[in-house]
């Protein structure tokens, strides 16, 4: 689910569009992601842009690096320690 790399932390994320609310849910054992819920619908790039806007206001700089059409995620998280991240989701969740 995290990785650390000379970029950032990479987090892989499950996205479920549509929903009533933009909430982070918990960590999906099946998948190994974090489960979130985003407003936005799956058009135009639309659900992509609320994820960052949302997730940066957790981690701050948040970039999609892939999966933008799937529902399957990665995050790259920069200027974060891989603990800072832990903690962040340990408060979240």
């Amino acid at each position: 689910m995290l990785k650390e790399t000379k970029e950032g932390i990479l987090l892989e994320i499950f996205v479920s569009p549509n929903a009533k609310k933009n909430e982070i849910v918990g960590i999906n054992e099946w998948r190994k992601r974090l489960d979130i819920k985003i407003k936005a619908p799956p058009v135009e790039g639309k659900a992509n842009k609320e994820i960052v806007k949302f997730l940066s206001k957790y981690f701050g700089d948040v970039e999609i690096v892939s999966g933008e059409k799937s529902q399957k995620k990665t995050i790259l998280i920069k200027n974060k320690s891989l603990k800072e991240v832990e903690d962040i989701i340990k408060k979240v969740i």
